[in-house]
């Protein structure tokens, strides 16, 4: 049997059909548009999703050649996006993407009427103008004809699922990161959504990730180019899509994902929601095995602090590397010294990410000498971006979580300079994966858990789950990093009253 697991992103989808052992048989992608046409706010065309969606799907499965052995297919979506639809289950109005940050007031509001912390500890989730439930509000509040006219407001999860053919159900994870669903109780929270005049049938019902929820419409199937039936599993937040691809299905396993930003992602048995996670903004959420839940850290600035660098002072390297016929990034970080950096940059080029969430917080590069040079600069940038990463694992370990192993994928899993970086400096065993799109590969077994295939999501993990390269921490250089990240803990708050002058 083979299975298929489609990750629709914030600007762009894919599918990938694997063969049980986790094998890829065939892939898909195509991109779309982020639509940014008023400060603060994000949207998307819903329908142009599902169509390119749609295209991926037939492109794996013709890629693949098993259009009769395709048994289940499940999903890993963008997060926190919402889409009013129709009975028909078509969008009556753009989605609003969790980027989009027009409700404010509304987040505000549920501040004032609940208490931050209170909601925190009733669902995991701070209030913020990401979260699902503000984004109803203000549709509620300034589009009352769309509002009026809505079916059901879903997510990614719920309308990609409908639209192949299964009923309004929403998964746990992607429910529990909407503000309005109680983490304990694994439900819809009247407390909440009562006070809000919020009708509790306009939204999906909640399901556990990996439960059979249906079939894909025949039409569809047959339009897609399948052969037989394809059961339909539920699926997940993309962040706990790729925790599960990269097996990251017990405590002290962290996925660190490495692309524009820089998120880790770290599960555990029971809901941790003490003042450190809140203070933190640390999400606490369901993770897609059952019983379990998710939280992660977040720098905004990862690798997009690199291509600055690259397109602001690279040029050289960018030359070399077309000459040599090498990637860019590879040119540039293999001139980097080794061992820590003598210069340090403070990566807070678009504010601070967690632990601190300082928008008024800025970028910084100290220590530097008339004998620096631009190789200096992107040791640095490699250093401190891991010095961030760090931080934010020392900040989750006083929250009770601790993480004793790194996965990578994204971009940083492409640098061994950078993945022995971060062993030497966070201290832990660094590994990448022989497969990369750990986010379809875990959408892909729990579609193949709902359809039998494995028993249970560990056996799933262990059958399609391999580790690729292995860096284990070297200790003298660590003693060597050790020094500097002493150095870097004080940066942010010697600059911080600095960068609110500027």
């Amino acid at each position: 049997m083979v299975f298929m697991g489609v990750d629709v992103g914030t600007t762009g989808c894919k599918a990938v059909a694997f063969d049980p052992d986790g094998n890829i048989l065939g892939y898909g992608f195509r991109e779309y548009k982020v639509i940014c046409d008023r400060p603060g706010w994000a949207e998307q065309d819903p329908e142009k999703v599902w169509l390119l969606t749609k295209a991926v799907i037939a492109e794996a499965l013709n890629q693949s050649g098993a259009k009769e052995e395709v048994g289940a297919l499940s999903l890993s979506v963008q997060g926190d996006a919402i889409i009013p639809v129709d009975r028909n289950i078509h969008s009556l109005h753009p989605a609003i993407l969790g980027m989009d940050y027009r409700s404010v007031r509304q987040r505000d509001r549920c501040g004032e009427l609940f208490g931050d912390r209170n909601l925190f500890h009733l669902t995991g989730m701070r209030p913020h103008p990401m979260n699902s439930l503000t984004k109803i509000l203000w549709l509620k509040e300034n589009a009352p004809e769309v509002y009026e006219k809505t079916y059901k407001f879903m997510t990614y999860a719920d309308y990609i699922l409908c639209r192949l053919g299964a009923p309004p159900v929403i998964d746990y994870t992607m429910a529990s990161r909407t503000m309005a669903f109680d983490l304990e109780r694994k439900q819809w929270s009247n407390e909440i959504l009562d006070p809000l005049d919020i009708d509790r049938e306009l939204l999906s019902e909640p399901v556990q990730s990996g439960e059979t929820v249906g079939e894909m419409d025949p039409k569809l199937a047959e339009e897609l180019g399948f052969s037989g039936k394809v059961m339909l599993a539920a699926g997940g937040h993309d962040q706990t899509c790729a925790a599960l691809g990269a097996g990251v299905v017990r405590e002290n396993i962290a996925i660190d994902s490495h692309g524009t930003a820089e998120v880790l992602s770290a599960a555990f048995r029971r809901p941790v929601l003490n003042d450190r996670m809140y203070e933190s903004f640390y999400p606490c959420y369901c993770h897609v095995k059952k019983d379990m839940y998710f939280t992660f850290s977040l720098n905004h600035i990862g690798g997009i602090l690199l291509q600055w660098y690259r397109d602001n002072f690279g040029s050289a390297e960018v030359k070399e590397a077309e000459e040599l016929g090498m990637n860019a990034y590879e040119r540039m970080i293999s001139k980097a010294p080794k061992g820590p950096s003598p210069v340090m940059v403070l990566p807070h080029f678009n504010g601070s990410g967690t632990p601190w969430c300082d928008l008024d917080s800025k970028g910084a590069i100290l220590g530097l000498t008339m004998s620096t040079t631009r190789h200096d600069i992107v040791k640095a940038i490699l250093d401190c971006l891991t010095y961030e990463l760090r931080i934010n694992m020392e900040t989750m370990r006083k929250a009770g979580i601790r993480i004793d192993e790194i996965r990578c994928v994204g971009g940083a899993a492409r640098s061994p300079v950078w993945l022995q970086a971060k062993a030497d400096i966070t201290g832990c065993r660094v590994s990448t994966l022989k497969v990369r799109e750990a986010a379809c590969l875990g959408a892909a077994m729990l579609a193949g858990t709902a359809a039998g295939e494995y028993p249970s999501l560990d056996e799933a993990v262990a059958r399609t789950v391999r580790l690729n390269e292995v860096y284990l921490p070297d200790e003298a250089s660590g003693e060597q990093y050790d020094r500097k990240y002493a150095v870097y803990l004080d940066i942010y708050g010697t600059l911080k009253d600095i960068n609110k002058r500027i």
